[in-house]
Order: structure tokens, then C-alpha cells, then sequence
């Protein structure tokens, strides 16, 4: 019995994700039954995809327009997440590469998440933890979507012991037998001993003392200028960021065309490019691919483990 397909939401219609689909599935027409593409039934049309109606969202006459987001485009970005995350649930796809979306514009439209990670927690159930993998490195977030003045708050040993495990886990099923996870600190040079922060000292140490105890290979509080360095020349297979910015800013400059996002914690298994909808270049056939081969790998990769 063949294995069901991956689902593939178009994201914003006037961003670049219908372009990304198009053509990975230009490039891959031997495979087209391994995806399913959601979204507009006029685009799914032009991708030669069996029986486009089945995957189709919004009205059936809406026209992309590249570069150009309206409140229809972000209605159709959220129906192409409701029907991917019910299918999956169901069986009918066996995981989903979601496509860029635009926050601020959902909102608009009545979108109650702060971002598609939070979207799929909700349906599938679970505790989410942000990921980056595919490139040179892999990181996981403690917290994401929050403001930076809310993150200490946030910064307990629940969310950091989940997301250190949740790497373990995510690097085992990509092939290390026993992964090396780097934590970093919150406050700068993790805190020097308590003179510039109590977190590091006193909430993030004794989790990775109490994981250490375990025989889990984890090392930490680092400061947080120097563990992605040690991460690239080999010394961990992992980075577990404090916030948003810690893990997203080295990796991006990295590996911003080669890694993809990660939602783990979940009962099923969602990726996505790891950037946005890139409006301004939408349509002009000059979007780098890497990002999005990448997350459409990785969905293939831990779906069939």
C-alpha cells in the first residue's frame, strides 16, 4: 500500500509560496503523487496535478496576484491550513510543508494564532517547540512568538527541558545515535556567575545538571556568542536559544536558503521554509528553492520514521 501524500499549503497566494510548489513540482513530475498542493483551484489547475478540485480552497474564480495580498488571499492561506491539518489527522496526507504566511495579514482577517506553529498545536494537540534543521545547523526555541520584554517570564525549566528532549529526539531520528546538545544562556555571557542575570544560574543550570544526570549528553548555560561557533565546527549536533532572535539570527546568516522550520511536540509532522512570503519578489521568478526543498525533505524524512 502506498504511502499517503504530503500535503503542501499554498501559504499566501501573493507570496511566494505557489511559486516554490510550482516548481519543486516542475522539477520533480515523476514524484507529483507523493504531494498534495492546497489553494486556489485556478493555480492548482496550472500545476497538472490529478483532480485539483480535491485540493481546492476559496472561491473557485480567485486569481492570484503575485506581490499583491488581500483579505481573500489570507482567508485562503487559513483554509489551506484547516484542510491540511484535517487531512492529516484523518490520514488522508501523511504530513504538511506549510507555505509562508503573513502574520499581520491574517490577523486581519480574524486569524486568533501568533503564527502557524501555534495553528497546528492547536488542532493536532501537544506541546510545540520551535526547530531549525537541514543546513549546517539545527536549533531549537525556547520561546518564539512573544515579546522580548515577556521572555524571561517564560524562561522555566518545563519549556527548557521539553525543548532540549525535543532536539534529542529530532536528532536521533536524522542519525545520531547519542546527540550533543549546546543550551545557551539568556542574559549575556550567561550571566557571569549571577552578576548579569540570576536565569542562567539559577532555572536553566539545574535542568541541564538534572538532564546530565540522566546520561543525556547536554552542556550549558553557554553564552550565546560563542555556542552556534563550537555548534559549526562540530563540537554539538544542537543548539537549544533562549529566544526568537538568539537562535534565528546566526542560523539565518548560516543557513538562510538551506534550512527549513520544524514544529515537533506534535502528534504529526509539520515543516515550512524558514522565511516569509517575500511579497516584493513574489512572481518574478527569482525565489531561491533551498529553503522549501528542504522542509518538503525533512516532512518526508521524519514522516516515514
Amino acid at each position: 500500500m502506498s504511502q499517503a501524500p504530503i500535503a503542501l499549503t499554498c501559504g499566501d497566494p501573493a507570496g511566494v509560496g505557489p511559486e516554490l510548489i510550482a516548481a519543486w513540482i516542475k522539477s520533480h513530475t515523476e514524484l507529483m503523487d507523493k504531494v498534495a498542493p492546497i489553494g486556489p483551484l485556478s493555480w492548482l489547475k496550472t500545476l497538472g496535478i490529478k483532480n485539483p478540485e480535491a485540493f481546492a480552497v476559496g472561491p473557485n474564480n480567485y486569481l492570484i496576484n503575485p506581490g499583491k495580498p488581500d483579505a481573500e488571499g489570507s482567508r485562503i492561506a487559513i483554509a489551506a491550513m484547516e484542510c491540511a491539518a484535517k487531512g492529516v489527522a484523518e490520514g488522508k496526507f501523511r504530513a504538511v510543508v506549510t507555505g509562508p504566511v503573513s502574520k499581520n495579514n491574517l490577523a486581519q482577517v480574524g486569524y486568533k494564532f501568533p503564527g502557524q506553529t501555534e495553528f497546528f498545536a492547536h488542532h493536532w494537540q501537544g506541546e510545540p517547540v520551535m526547530a531549525f534543521a537541514g543546513g549546517k545547523m539545527t536549533v531549537g526555541l525556547v520561546t518564539w512568538h512573544i515579546p522580548l520584554q515577556s521572555v524571561s517570564s517564560q524562561i522555566n525549566s518545563g519549556n527548557i527541558r521539553r525543548t532540549i528532549l525535543a532536539l534529542i529526539q529530532l536528532r536521533k531520528k536524522l542519525g545520531d545515535k547519542n546527540p550533543r546538545i549546546a543550551v545557551c544562556g539568556l542574559n549575556p555571557h550567561a550571566g557571569e556567575n549571577g552578576l548579569l542575570g540570576q536565569e542562567d544560574k539559577t532555572v536553566i543550570q539545574p535542568v541541564v545538571e538534572t538532564l546530565r544526570g540522566e546520561g543525556l549528553d547536554v552542556t550549558g548555560p553557554l553564552s550565546g556568542d560563542t555556542a552556534f561557533y563550537r555548534h559549526l565546527k562540530g563540537e554539538f549536533d544542537a543548539v537549544v536559544a533562549m529566544y526568537h532572535d538568539q537562535g534565528l539570527a546566526p542560523l539565518k546568516l548560516v543557513d538562510f536558503a538551506t534550512a527549513a522550520n520544524l514544529t515537533l511536540g506534535l502528534k504529526h509532522v509539520r515543516t515550512s521554509p524558514d522565511h516569509g512570503t517575500a511579497f516584493e519578489i513574489a512572481g518574478k521568478g527569482v525565489v531561491d528553492c533551498g529553503s522549501f526543498n528542504s522542509a518538503l525533505r525533512l516532512a518526508e524524512i521524519l514522516s516515514s520514521r
